[in-house]
């Protein structure tokens, strides 16, 4: 696996736990929940390790912006499959931006 590849998984797994993160600090009730509010933590922990990894060879720019995109997109998608928030065309549409700006990122990254 090369190096780049290696990082754009990072920046994956980085992304998908900032989604568990999000919904750890709801889930949480203002860390109010140690058990939650602690799981959480090692998420974030964790997220940002991986995002640490990812920048040694992405672009911090790159990086950075679809490091939360994916966190934006995967945790508004949790919001509606799970905590009944709106699906209406606007957020939905704009969801989609966001994948398409992550993807845009993708391929005219240089790594």
């Amino acid at each position: 696996m090369s190096v780049e590849t290696r990082a754009w998984l990072w920046l994956l797994v980085a992304g998908v736990l900032e989604v568990v993160w999000a919904i750890g600090l709801k889930q949480s009730n203002g860390f109010r929940k140690p058990d939650v509010a602690a799981f959480t933590v090692v998420a974030m922990i964790a997220s940002f390790y991986g995002l640490a990894q990812a920048l040694k060879v992405l672009p911090v720019g790159t990086g950075y912006a679809v490091w939360t995109g994916i966190g934006a997109v995967g945790t508004a998608i949790v919001g509606v499959l799970y905590f009944g928030e709106s699906r209406d065309l606007g957020r939905v549409l704009s969801m989609l931006l966001i994948i398409c700006g992550i993807v845009g990122l993708k391929l005219a990254s240089r790594t």
